[in-house]
């Protein structure tokens, strides 16, 4: 997220949001913010949402998403919300939203579901 230029604005139980300004760099071919890298921040947001029901000697690895473009990704910056839908001890299941930010409100523009598991025990899997 660092080499995006993504930060970490909110961290709450079950929910965590990350900011991301505009970058011509991370735009595909109509100059919209890249499906890539709207994938990328939802993922992470609701991979950091999982973190916070977690114990701190777990773990988590994505195995599932699902992301839904919903309007092009165009704005002076953009909100990534992930919020647990179902915590587990196994499987955490949590959904995203990303909304681009501009001139009047806020604006949809992505949603996700996001299934993870928990690792525990794995040296070779760190936080």
């Amino acid at each position: 997220m660092e080499m995006l230029g993504a930060e970490l604005t909110r961290i709450s139980h079950k929910l965590v949001e990350i900011e991301l300004p505009f970058d011509q760099k991370l735009t595909q071919q109509h100059g919209f913010l890249h499906a890539g890298v709207i994938s990328a921040a939802l993922d992470t947001a609701c991979s950091y949402a999982a973190y916070t029901v977690l114990e701190a000697d777990a773990s988590l690895l994505t195995i599932e998403f699902k992301v839904n473009m919903m309007s092009p990704g165009r704005g002076e910056r953009f909100l990534f919300r992930g919020e647990i839908t179902k915590p587990g001890s196994t499987i955490i299941v949590a959904d995203g939203r990303g909304y681009a930010i501009g001139d009047g409100p806020a604006k949809l523009i992505a949603s996700m579901t996001s299934t993870m598991m928990v690792i525990r025990g794995r040296q070779d899997i760190r936080e």
